[in-house]
């Protein structure tokens, strides 16, 4: 999915601030979004090991200096001062590519998701990107709500089907 940004960055709703993820707090969630994305390659049917495999392998291909790789974002929502999810945005030549957004569990469904992509559109904006772009795996259907309603369109469907 994508969207067209305009020249204004979005405000964040009261109450709610970002801030760059600390070394701990990076190291911490690159373990977890690894495993989480190892995860997501295996409940699609690839086997354990090679999903741990693609994992490790796309994970340094797109971090090879961690969290200070070039024109990657890792940022820390708050929320009254509370932390209430995470954003890995990544800008790239012409535009911007949110690969991780993520609500805290205990903080779902009170609109920190919404905010995180509020927020990735106001780094992608303040980059000078005006086209913001970011998968959703088939049958997440709130994260396809959500997108929607912030005016994202789907470009493209990947179907895939495993041979035996």
């Amino acid at each position: 999915m994508e969207k067209t940004l305009g020249d204004t960055a979005p405000a964040l709703p009261p109450g709610s601030r970002s801030r760059p993820m600390t070394g701990a707090e990076f190291d911490a969630w690159y373990a977890h979004e690894s495993a989480q994305y190892a995860r997501t390659w295996t409940e699609r049917g690839l086997p354990e090991a090679e999903a741990r495999a693609k994992a490790r392998r796309d994970h340094e291909t797109l971090l090879p200096d961690g969290a200070a790789t070039r024109d990657m974002r890792f940022s820390v929502l708050e929320h009254d001062g509370v932390r209430v999810g995470t954003l890995w945005l990544a800008l790239r030549r012409e535009d911007a590519y949110v690969f991780d957004v993520e609500t805290d569990p205990a903080h779902r469904g009170r609109g920190h998701g919404r905010t995180l992509m509020l927020l990735a559109e106001g780094q992608a904006i303040a980059a000078g990107r005006r086209v913001l772009g970011l998968n959703v795996f088939a049958g997440n259907t709130a994260a396809e709500r959500l997108y929607a309603s912030l005016g994202y369109r789907t470009t493209r469907h990947s179907l895939y089907k495993p041979l035996l």
